[in-house]
């Protein structure tokens, strides 16, 4: 089997899989539910993943990792350090929000992920804050953006109301 198809299947698994996990919770999802939105065999999920800890695992590190090419991008792009800011924060927060903040086990999903998987979030994190030590002028400051932004979600606000509030927080800190 080729590079390419292999890593075509894995791919559909995990979107597959975050959808179900999204919609259906932890619990109540199947490796057959996965399979079927999937379009492929049960059997072929074991050949990708351990079972379905490791590919709930799995969901959640894509999420984050099929992002960290554009944040890169954006970085090493040009633009004002307010625009390099603003664009990280919508690559890594605003777009996964508008797919999860819908669904109905969204708030249950990244429970669990950052209570099961710290280490996930932890690397995250320091992803996150060498992004952000790259736009603003101290360490100190960027571990207080951070913190800022973790503020922003608490009451799951529609993706508008998160991204006005974004703006208002990057303006903020870049003058």
């Amino acid at each position: 089997m080729s590079e390419e198809r292999d890593e075509a299947r894995r791919k559909a698994i995990l979107t597959a899989a975050r959808w179900c996990f999204l919609n259906f919770g932890y619990a109540k999802t199947s490796l057959d539910d996965i399979a079927k939105r999937a379009g492929i065999s049960r059997p072929l999920i074991y050949r990708k993943f351990k079972n379905k800890e490791a590919l709930f695992a799995g969901v959640f590190e894509d999420i984050f990792e099929e992002r960290y090419p554009l944040v890169d991008a954006a970085v090493a792009g040009g633009g004002t350090p307010r625009a390099k800011l603003f664009r990280i924060f919508e690559i890594v927060l605003l777009e996964p929000w508008a797919e999860m903040v819908t669904a109905p086990m969204a708030s249950e999903f990244y429970d669990v992920c950052v209570r099961l998987y710290p280490e996930v979030e932890a690397k995250h994190e320091r992803r996150m804050l060498k992004w952000v030590q790259s736009v603003l002028p101290s360490r100190e400051l960027a571990e207080l953006f951070m913190l800022a932004v973790d503020g922003l979600q608490g009451d799951l606000p529609p993706v508008a109301t998160l991204r006005r509030r974004l703006k208002l927080l990057v303006d903020q800190f870049v003058a």
